[in-house]
């Protein structure tokens, strides 16, 4: 009777519950906390420089010089010298980012797809590097040397080609002068960015288009573009916003000759005169809500 009662009472191993394991930190959390801790200096960068600024121009946007709620600021905007601001700002911006995206992607295309020299593409490479960069008072001292009336070009225009640049309307203090300064640096920056979606179009798209009947036209068309379509916008839309935000090559070039937003801006916050920190705020806001859109 005992051996039987104990062989009944006993059960089956599958049916015993197993011991609770010990809680031990596996390393994935481990992994996973040194992820977050790396991408914490661009939250950090962000929020410091990106976020905070922005709020700060949000709530003084509102705001009169004594901290009293207003909407005055942003009636103020449609005065037709700002209104005028923000349009020539745009048609700058448009400009040079239209012109920018289409001579940098030949560029761009040429190094890549065309048949060069093997030295082009890595000279026109670093070269894009350097002129990307190359903005602000150093940029407008070069074209005005360069640019100006009595710029080096316009010098040799008018005595070897007997060209006088400055009898057509040009002006490098004008809309069209500001453009062509701004090109300097937007189409580097579009070779830079383009250049690694032309890679990224491999040759056996061409040949299988070639097999099936397609012309270059057909390629281009149905293959290529909506490959590229993607990065060439998305470049294009950069190189506005750079513009449309750029203040130091504008204020350095043309001084108060030509009124842009972002000279506007500069005199609302900076200037004498025309000191309304808080409009200059409102101003700022408008800027980023074009450049959102």
């Amino acid at each position: 009777m005992t051996a039987s009662s104990d062989i009944g009472s006993a059960q089956p191993e599958h049916l015993v519950p197993p011991a609770p394991a010990p809680h031990v930190k596996g390393p994935g959390q481990s992994s996973q906390f040194l992820n977050w801790l790396g991408v914490a200096p661009f939250f950090i960068f962000a929020l410091l420089f990106l976020i905070l600024p922005t709020g700060f121009l949000m709530v003084g946007a509102f705001q009169d010089p004594q901290g009293h709620f207003t909407l005055a600021n942003f009636l103020d905007l449609f005065q037709p010298g700002v209104m005028e601001a923000y349009w020539i700002s745009f048609k700058v911006s448009a400009a040079s980012a239209i012109g920018g995206a289409v001579i940098g992607s030949l560029l761009a295309w040429a190094a890549v797809q065309g048949r060069l020299p093997g030295w082009i593409r890595p000279t026109l490479m670093t070269f894009s590097g350097v002129a990307s960069n190359f903005a602000g008072v150093p940029l407008a001292f070069a074209f005005i040397c360069t640019l100006g009336r009595v710029g080096l070009v316009t010098v040799l225009l008018k005595k070897y080609v007997g060209i006088n640049l400055y009898s057509t309307g040009f002006s490098i203090l004008s809309f069209t002068g500001l453009t062509v300064t701004y090109l300097y640096f937007q189409i580097p920056l579009m070779v830079l960015i383009v250049t690694p979606a032309l890679d990224g179009l491999k040759r056996e798209w061409r040949e299988a288009c070639d097999c099936l009947g397609g012309t270059s036209f057909h390629y281009w068309r149905y293959v290529a573009l909506p490959v590229l379509w993607p990065s060439v916008l998305g470049a294009t839309l950069l190189l506005f916003a750079n513009s449309f935000g750029a203040v130091a090559t504008a204020y350095a070039l043309t001084g108060s000759s030509l009124n842009i937003v972002t000279i506007l801006l500069y005199a609302q916050i900076r200037g004498d005169v025309l000191h309304n920190q808080n409009l200059g705020y409102a101003l700022a806001l408008g800027m980023i809500l074009v450049t959102g859109v």
